[in-house]
């Protein structure tokens, strides 16, 4: 998979990308993560991307000609199965979008900034835009990273356990149960018996039951969908 992302602070991105999961899985070349700095694309000799919406008010908004180079530029060299802009009003990432993104072999991400782009390049260029959350942050690198993280994570040979990426939490639409390990006992505080029985089918429906009850307690939202 090769995942390009365009952005005016590529710096934000450089630690999540090589540390941990991910970092492992661009050494093994299962995910190569290109970061284009939009700047970059800039015919001004100042190197601004910005300038003031015509319909007035406060903030900036990234102009049309930066971000229609670079898109153009990098679809000159991939042919890319999504292209996707990080913004608040954009659709609600979840689980199941990331199980499907992950199935993909070249995604774009225009990362959001300042009050929003020119709406001309979401009507020309985007394919889906996405919002971790409904709340508004300072720009979309962090958005990117985290649906990155998501994605690249469930590439089969990423994690050498490919079943613990099966069983997380949302993937099912419920909440992982709880999990220990050892000691058995740690002060006053055991582990439920059923763990340590070696009984499977009794663990298997002891998990569904906790992945009930939580869901239940603390996403009720989820609950409900059930």
């Amino acid at each position: 998979m090769r995942i390009d992302i365009i952005t005016v602070l590529p710096e934000l991105l450089e630690s999540p990308f090589n540390h941990s999961i991910v970092k492992r899985a661009r050494e093994k070349k299962l995910v190569e993560i290109n970061l284009h700095q939009l700047r970059d694309y800039s015919t001004n000799k100042h190197r601004n991307v910005d300038d003031y919406a015509f319909s007035g008010g406060a903030g900036m908004v990234i102009q049309v000609e930066p971000v229609d180079k670079a898109i153009t530029a990098l679809k000159k060299e991939v042919d890319y199965d999504e292209i996707i802009y990080t913004s608040p009003d954009g659709e609600v990432f979840d689980q199941k979008m990331a199980n499907h993104l992950s199935t993909k072999k070249n995604i774009l991400i225009l990362c959001g900034h300042y009050k929003g782009i020119d709406q001309r390049i979401r009507d020309h260029f985007i394919t889906r835009e996405i919002s971790i959350g409904d709340f508004v942050m300072t720009g979309g690198e962090l958005a990117a990273a985290v649906i990155t993280d998501s994605i690249v994570r469930l590439i089969p040979g990423v994690i050498s356990d490919e079943t613990s990426a099966l069983s997380d939490s949302f993937q099912d639409g419920l909440l992982a149960p709880p999990v220990y390990t050892r000691p058995a006992k740690y002060k006053e505080w055991e582990v439920p018996k059923v763990l340590l029985s070696g009984n499977f089918k009794e663990i298997e429906k002891w998990q569904m039951e906790q992945s009930m009850e939580r869901t239940k307690k603390l996403r009720p939202d989820l609950y409900e969908k059930l």
